[in-house]
C-alpha cells in the first residue's frame, strides 16, 4: 500500500511539475512575443473598408510591439476562404484573422455547406469597432433619394440589380428590396472594390457599402449616395438621412470589425494583444484618422467580443430570414 501511495504521489508530483513547466513555457512566450512578423489575414480585397482601417491600426500595433504587422488579403467564398485558413493555423500568435460580421454573423445562415465554426474555432482578441454602410446609386438612375429609388424601381420591375461584395451587403440588398416590395437582380462579387468598379460603369445599378470605400466616389461624384444603414444618422454624414427615416422600415444593419485568432491561443499572448489594440484605438490621433475613413473604432476585452459574437449569431440569423433570403 505504501508504494502504491509513493507511485500515486510520484505521478502527482510529476503531473504538477509538467503543469507548471507548460505555464512557465506560456508566460516565457507570451513575455518574447513577438519574435518575428505577425500576418493579418482579410477576407476581403485590397482597398476595402476593412483593409484600410485595419493597416492603420496594425502600423501603430506593430509600431508597439516591435514587429511587422502584414496585411495578406484572402478574399472569395463570402470570407469562408480566409475564416477556414486561420482556423486551420498555429494557435501561436502569428496568423490573425481581422474580420466581421461576414464571417462571423451573417455566414452560418447564408451558407450551407461552412468549413468553419465561428465560435469554436477562434479566439477573440479584441474588437476595433463598426463601419457604417450606405446606399449608393449610379449617377445616371434619375433618383436624388431613397423614396425616388423606391418608386423608379417598382414603376421599373426587374431593370435595377445590386451588387454585394460581403455578407452584410447581401443582407441589406435583399432587406431594402423585402421591405420595399422591391424586384431587383442581385450580382454577387468576391469583394466590393470590383462590384464598385461595375457600380461606377453602370454595369449595375447600386450597392450597399461601407462608407470608407465609397465615400470618396461619392465625394468625386462618380455615386450617388443615399442614406446610411443605421437606424439614426450617422456622426460621420450627419446630412444623409437614414434608410428608416427614408421610409423603409425597421431599417438598422451595421457592420462590425474585430480581431481573431485560431481556438486555443494562449491567454497571455491574447492579453497582450488586446491592450496594444485598445492602445491604439483610444490613440486621438488614430481615433481621427478612423473617422476620417468612416469608421467609428471603439475597443473592449476579448471576453466582451465574445459574448457580443453570440449576440450578433442571433440577430444576421433572425435578420437574414426576414429578409427571404435561402442558404446557398
Amino acid at each position: 500500500m505504501k508504494l502504491l501511495a509513493d507511485i500515486r504521489l510520484s505521478f502527482s508530483s510529476l503531473a504538477g511539475a509538467a503543469l507548471a513547466s507548460v505555464l512557465l513555457v506560456s508566460a516565457a512566450q507570451a513575455q518574447g512575443y513577438p519574435t518575428r512578423n505577425i500576418t493579418l489575414v482579410l477576407p476581403f480585397a485590397a482597398g476595402s473598408g476593412t483593409d484600410t482601417t485595419t493597416r492603420l491600426i496594425a502600423a501603430q500595433v506593430g509600431t508597439a510591439l516591435g514587429q511587422g504587422l502584414i496585411v495578406e488579403n484572402k478574399p472569395g467564398a463570402n470570407g469562408m476562404l480566409a475564416a477556414t485558413h486561420v482556423a486551420r493555423s498555429a494557435p501561436d500568435g502569428y496568423t490573425l484573422f481581422v474580420t466581421t460580421n461576414t464571417t462571423h454573423s451573417a455566414n452560418p445562415s447564408l451558407m450551407k455547406q461552412l468549413t468553419y465554426d465561428p465560435v469554436k474555432d477562434f479566439t477573440p482578441i479584441a474588437r476595433t469597432g463598426n463601419l457604417p454602410f450606405m446606399l449608393v446609386i449610379n449617377p445616371d438612375i434619375p433618383a436624388k433619394s431613397v423614396q425616388e429609388l423606391t418608386a423608379y424601381a417598382k414603376a421599373n420591375p426587374g431593370k435595377l440589380t445590386y451588387a454585394s461584395g460581403s455578407s452584410a451587403a447581401i443582407v441589406m440588398g435583399a432587406t431594402y428590396a423585402r421591405r420595399a416590395g422591391l424586384d431587383l437582380l442581385h450580382v454577387p462579387y468576391k469583394s466590393s472594390p470590383p462590384a464598385l468598379t461595375d457600380v461606377v460603369g453602370g454595369r449595375v445599378s447600386m450597392m450597399f457599402i461601407d462608407i470608407p470605400t465609397g465615400l470618396p466616389l461619392v465625394n468625386a461624384g462618380k455615386l450617388r449616395g443615399l442614406a446610411v444603414t443605421t437606424k439614426d444618422r450617422s456622426v460621420l454624414l450627419p446630412d444623409m438621412p437614414s434608410m428608416q427615416e427614408a421610409g423603409v422600415p425597421d431599417f438598422d444593419i451595421t457592420s462590425w470589425q474585430g480581431w481573431f485568432g485560431p481556438a486555443n491561443m494562449p491567454k497571455d499572448v491574447v492579453t497582450k494583444l488586446n491592450a496594444e489594440i485598445r492602445k491604439a484605438i483610444e490613440n486621438p490621433e488614430i481615433k481621427k484618422q478612423l473617422a476620417e475613413r468612416g469608421m467609428d473604432a471603439f475597443s473592449g476585452t476579448p471576453e466582451q467580443l465574445t459574448t457580443f459574437v453570440n449576440e450578433q449569431l442571433v440577430l444576421w440569423t433572425r435578420l437574414i430570414k426576414d429578409a427571404g433570403i435561402e442558404p446557398e
